[in-house]
């Protein structure tokens, strides 16, 4: 069994790898409202501006040398000012 600590660890970890989302493969944002490792858990948060896209197709997270580390297609309308929240959990597999 990985120790819990550690699995608090890579998600430390994870969340200093991270540096900025990629909206719809064309909308770069890298101001995070949240970034924190919780137990085993990152949780990130950014806001969406209405207006900057009108839907949300797909999410990339991003290192700082443009490597994928996360992508995730979704259909968010964006209305309003919208909140996005990912939490990337990091578990044992046996």
């Amino acid at each position: 069994m990985i120790q819990p600590s550690y699995l608090h660890e890579i998600a430390e970890y994870t969340g200093t790898r991270i540096a900025f989302i990629v909206l719809n493969e064309t909308v770069v944002l890298s101001e995070f409202l949240v970034k924190e490792a919780t137990a085993n858990a990152l949780v990130l948060e950014y806001l969406v501006p209405k207006g900057l896209v009108n839907e949300v197709s797909k999410v990339e997270l991003k290192n700082s040398e443009q490597q994928v580390i996360s992508t995730r297609s979704v259909k968010v309308p964006i209305v309003e000012d919208t909140i996005m929240r990912h939490v990337m959990t990091v578990e044992e597999v046996n």
